[in-house]
């Protein structure tokens, strides 16, 4: 079954079960293990971190054939009388053959939010947004982001794990200002841990003049995460797409997002296209 998801992290040590804490994947799959009557693993699109939150979180699961109801879309309804108020399973339904919630992914969409008045966060937002009472230049960090468009090492903004590839292809890093709230919409085919509030830290910088706008594009030629960039508070990202092709090509696409991208493509293509 495929999962469509939405949750507020704040309360969660973010998506990845873990023992004796309190995570999003944890949550759900002990609740539909209670109705399916069986022990389940969830497969997620992407997995946040603590305090992170997410409108579009997709997640799939094998369940028994026998426990899935003629329309799946009925379980919505009786998770959320199980689950937490802090976590919805917003649709349930088959999922095509050869769909894999993680491998199958073309693309993912965050936003990350900042309140940028005197007075911080109005709040109601309080939860998914961060107080950043500073003067920024948007044009400047707008400027700062577009040169990190395209496939490349994103090494100097990323956290490292042993024997992943920090090579991903930025297809989306925009500003948007509306009144005192600043949004960044930021698209890539996958990222690497921390890679979100990395950057968007990074172009801060830029913001409030303490770097030049070519400062992070010159990070790229690193191998090495950058101590100088500073990551961004976990509560204003939120994951709010996942896009995934026509279900006849999710077969290929799996097989070339396994492929591991250790080396960025000197013909711009990249292993997942784009």
């Amino acid at each position: 079954m495929r999962l469509d998801i939405a949750y507020d992290g704040t309360d969660f040590s973010g998506w990845a079960r873990q023992p004796g804490r309190r995570t999003v994947c944890g949550e759900i799959e002990e609740k539909i293990g209670a109705i399916v009557r069986t022990p389940v693993l969830l497969t997620v699109a992407g997995r946040t971190d603590a305090g992170v939150h997410a409108s579009g979180q997709v997640a799939h699961v094998d369940v028994p054939a026998d426990m899935i109801p003629d329309d799946p879309s009925r379980l919505v309804r009786r998770l959320a009388r199980f689950l937490p108020k802090d976590v919805r399973v917003k649709n349930v339904s088959l999922a095509p053959e050869h769909f894999d919630a993680r491998f199958s992914a073309i693309r993912r969409h965050y936003e990350y939010r900042l309140s940028t008045a005197p007075y911080g966060v109005d709040p109601l937002r309080a939860r998914d947004t961060v107080a950043w009472p500073k003067d920024v230049d948007l044009d400047a960090m707008s400027d700062a982001s577009s040169r990190l468009l395209g496939l490349h090492d994103f090494a100097a903004f990323c956290k490292r794990r042993e024997g992943a590839t920090t090579v991903r292809e930025l297809q989306r890093f925009e500003w948007e200002r509306r009144g005192d709230e600043l949004t960044a919409f930021v698209s890539a085919d996958a990222f690497c841990w921390s890679m979100v509030r990395s950057l968007v830290g990074a172009m801060l910088s830029v913001g409030e003049g303490r770097r030049s706008i070519e400062w992070a594009a010159g990070l790229l030629a690193e191998r090495e995460r950058a101590s100088a960039v500073a990551v961004a508070p976990a509560h204003g990202l939120s994951l709010v797409r996942v896009d995934y092709p026509a279900d006849e090509d999710l077969a290929a696409r799996n097989e070339a997002t396994r492929e591991t991208r250790s080396a960025v493509d000197p013909g711009g293509l990249g292993c997942c296209g784009g």
